[in-house]
């Protein structure tokens, strides 16, 4: 047993793979004293496979200020997923009425639904818990005004070196307030080389959340990639301290066994 535990430790140190002590239900009465049984160690987990077709949700079930977390085929979506070692490579928000606001190469845009569909090959929705009425609509009122604005060229490229070296920080066994306070401290450049003139994708999504007053997260968006909205979600470790862990709403696209097995 001791042999087995080492191996998995070992895996997640070479991953550079968060970890948390999470509160379990004790299984027994006799249980509830022991600490073993009230805690477990979680893992950062990078799996985004859809658990059936009732994982599945249609267009016209997405909320406004939904975050869709994607990635397609492409040199570049695979360079992003290689450095941050998770199998997304884009955030974008959705804004209600089948659009969607994004920060890709050529700035801040306004898409319908049907073409991100078109274009991404897999697209999974999370869902911020208890967002109002007004909270969505200052999200959309945000993104909406950042059309038009510039692409964070300088802030992707210095998150290159942050996506490696900030590995040290998210070994295991790191305590959360070490390894959120370890990555702010290696992301220093990263904040004071942007600012709002110019976005890229997670910044643009979490900056349009502090802007209606809904922090997901205290850390600066400029250091936030895509991989690090998708390990906010529910049952995941983030790498960063956050406010409330966000819901998975399921998926609006994801490529069929084969398909998978093909870009593998």
């Amino acid at each position: 047993m001791k042999t087995w535990s080492s191996m998995v430790l070992l895996i997640a140190l070479l991953q550079g793979c968060a970890t948390q002590l999470a509160s379990r239900p004790a299984s027994a009465p006799e249980d509830a004293e022991s600490a073993s049984a009230a805690t477990a160690l979680r893992f950062q987990h990078s799996s985004i496979a859809p658990t059936g077709d009732e994982a599945f949700i249609a267009p016209e079930e997405l909320q406004p200020g939904d975050i869709l977390l994607s990635s397609m085929s492409s040199f570049r979506a695979a360079a992003i997923r290689l450095m941050t070692l998770a199998p997304v490579s884009h955030a974008a928000v959705y804004i209600g009425d089948r659009q969607v606001v994004e920060a890709v190469g050529s700035g801040v845009r306004v898409r319908g639904i049907e073409e991100v569909l078109e274009e991404e090959t897999v697209i999974l929705v999370l869902r911020y818990p208890d967002l109002s009425a007004e909270q969505a609509s200052n999200i959309r009122d945000y993104a909406l005004k950042k059309s038009g604005t510039g692409f964070n060229y300088l802030g992707v490229t210095l998150n290159i070196p942050l996506s490696i070296s900030r590995r040290l920080c998210e070994l295991p066994l790191v305590p959360s307030v070490l390894r959120d306070a370890c990555i702010r401290g290696m992301g220093v450049i990263n904040q004071m080389a942007a600012s709002e003139s110019r976005l890229f994708c997670s910044q643009l999504v979490l900056q349009a959340y502090r802007h209606a007053e809904v922090p997901m997260t205290n850390a600066d968006p400029r250091l936030i990639s895509p991989a690090d909205i998708l390990h906010m979600r529910e049952g995941d470790v983030s790498s960063v301290r956050i406010h409330r862990e966000l819901r998975y709403a399921g998926h609006l696209k994801y490529p069929s066994p084969m398909m998978v097995a093909l870009q593998q």
